[in-house]
């Protein structure tokens, strides 16, 4: 499925902005999965908010922390600060049509982007693991309970570039330089007496 994505602040969101993001994260975190918590939270005015539209409709969003204002910290890379993304929704008409998967590399790309290479961090809830772990976050730490649902942080790290290192004109370039000009040889002899 195609759609576009929009990214803004808390204060470049007009009122219908607004109230179509936390309609929808109520209808899914509240309503469809039956659990009454405080949605809304001092969070907000700090984050980035993305929104997939389809025809200007809102069906997925998710909000990106920056790494000052991001609480949660990884035990496995503890390299100071880091982004986070969360509040990650499709709504149900939308799902299985590949729009989480499109708007989290949106997310992954706009933290990569603006906060450098630095991992990104989520609350991710258990039964969407694979999917997360399909995308590079890698669990970290203990299932535990939030608001009776069951979450594990995950992480997605920065994978360095490996350099391969270029063998020197060392012994085994000069016996590939060798096989190969015996092997020319032997394919020019082979042609001369094929012609005689």
């Amino acid at each position: 499925m195609t759609c576009e994505f929009s990214i803004k602040t808390f204060d470049e969101l007009t009122s219908i902005d607004i109230y179509h993001i936390l309609k929808a994260r109520s209808q899914v975190f509240v309503v469809e999965q039956n659990c009454p918590y405080q949605d809304m939270d001092e969070v907000d005015f700090d984050c980035l908010h993305l929104v997939a539209h389809q025809n200007e409709a809102l069906i997925g969003y998710c909000r990106i922390i920056p790494p000052t204002f991001n609480s949660k910290k990884s035990s496995v890379t503890p390299s100071g600060p880091i982004p986070s993304i969360g509040r990650v929704l499709v709504l149900a008409e939308h799902r299985g049509d590949g729009v989480a998967r499109q708007m989290m590399l949106e997310a992954i790309k706009y933290c990569r982007k603006k906060y450098g290479k630095k991992p990104i961090i989520i609350s991710a809830q258990t039964y969407l693991l694979n999917f997360y772990e399909s995308l590079g976050f890698i669990p970290e730490g203990e299932r535990y309970l939030h608001d009776g649902i069951e979450h594990v942080i995950m992480v997605l790290p920065i994978i360095k570039k490996v350099k391969v290192k270029k063998e020197s004109s060392g012994t085994a370039s000069n016996i590939l330089s060798f096989l190969l000009l015996i092997l020319a040889l032997l394919f020019i002899v082979g042609l001369v007496y094929l012609m005689v």
